[in-house]
């Protein structure tokens, strides 16, 4: 049986514990105006990585300027849709929904993702996996529960689960390109512009206001450990694992808001929350595989079809600019190659470069 070691995995895990136990802080800012609020997380989050980037061997600016055309506009559709996007949305549908309703329909993300990355790398599901999802997808509504809606609630749900899609969806050739460090500092970059944009066409220069105390301390939490840790960790998973497996951890968020929220006195933990957190504890380790003996899963490995063309999300093609899916030389499983090739992708579970730079 295939299975993904827990050293890779655990990365991604720890990208969404950490955004789940950040809800309270959210909750803090209610009242700072939206886009302002996004502008000076991402903002933060892109200086605070600077230093990172600058500590290898320079070679990030000289990655940025191969980028092309069309993989700008990737890193840009990124920004608007999985970060700026998914948390208007979020809020829109909040409005008239109450917050279980898009938990319910984003915790849905990890089956649209594992169906649609594998088509759009020219092969077929695993079917492993989208069992694994659906399992983690009923754990989170298990958690969260449901609650009152209306229709524009649910259309800003379903606004929210394709925003979460597309946080995964679209990163995944420029993953390859620039690594996660560079990554989540570009787009945390891009992010805080179309905020700042959208703050000044919809509020003019009342979208920015100086944050109280407690407002201030939930921006740095934001910028500094829900952004640049859980981003950088979200995207090291994702391109040691696949973005399949990788948003089947997704489903912790909720658990780990669960298991944080009494600890701050806005809510419980009783049984339907531990039934849900053992639903979704079950998706990850059978979509995954971390706590079973077998044949090592890389990145590129396709689990439920053996069949398939075995296309992959990471193949180790770090520096590649190459934008776009489907199979290739650059899709080729690295066990594949023969040894001196092998070398010059690099072996083990495509962990970080030492040299720089989810």
């Amino acid at each position: 049986m295939n299975h993904t070691p827990a050293r890779a995995a655990l990365p991604a895990a720890l990208a969404c514990v950490l955004v789940g136990a950040s809800f309270t802080a959210n909750s803090v800012l209610g009242d700072y105006p939206y886009a302002g609020g996004q502008a000076l997380r991402y903002g933060l989050a892109a200086l605070l990585l600077l230093p990172l980037l600058r500590s290898g061997d320079g070679s990030g600016p000289a990655l940025l300027r191969t980028l092309t055309a069309r993989q700008w506009g990737r890193l840009a559709a990124l920004a608007a849709t999985g970060m700026v996007g998914f948390n208007l949305a979020v809020l829109a549908a909040e409005r008239s929904a109450e917050p279980a309703v898009p938990g319910v329909f984003v915790g849905c993300a990890p089956i649209v993702v594992g169906a649609l990355v594998p088509l759009l790398e020219g092969r077929r599901p695993s079917r492993t996996v989208l069992y694994a999802a659906a399992l983690v997808a009923a754990g989170a509504f298990t958690v969260q529960g449901w609650g009152r809606t209306d229709p524009a609630g649910i259309g800003y749900s379903v606004g929210a689960l394709a925003g979460e899609v597309c946080f995964a969806v679209l990163a995944v050739p420029v993953l390859r390109a620039l690594g996660p460090k560079l990554l989540t500092a570009t787009v945390c970059a891009v992010a805080a512009a179309e905020s700042a944009l959208l703050g000044l066409l919809l509020d003019g220069h009342a979208f920015l206001r100086v944050p109280t105390a407690q407002e201030t301390l939930a921006l740095l939490w934001q910028a500094a450990v829900v952004t640049v840790v859980g981003f950088v960790c979200w995207y090291s998973g994702m391109r040691r694992i696949g973005a399949e497996r990788a948003t089947l951890f997704s489903g912790l968020i909720p658990v780990s808001a669960a298991l944080t929220a009494p600890l701050v006195g806005t809510g419980t933990y009783g049984p339907g929350q531990a039934a849900g957190s053992l639903l979704v504890g079950a998706g990850v380790v059978l979509g995954t595989g971390v706590l079973t003996r077998g044949r090592t899963t890389g990145p590129g490995a396709d689990t439920g079809d053996r069949a398939g063309t075995g296309g992959g999300t990471d193949t180790g093609d770090r520096t590649g600019t190459g934008d776009g899916y489907g199979p290739g030389p650059r899709h080729r499983n690295r066990n594949t190659l023969r040894p001196a090739a092998r070398r010059a992708y690099g072996a083990g579970t495509g962990s970080d470069r030492p040299s720089h730079t989810p």
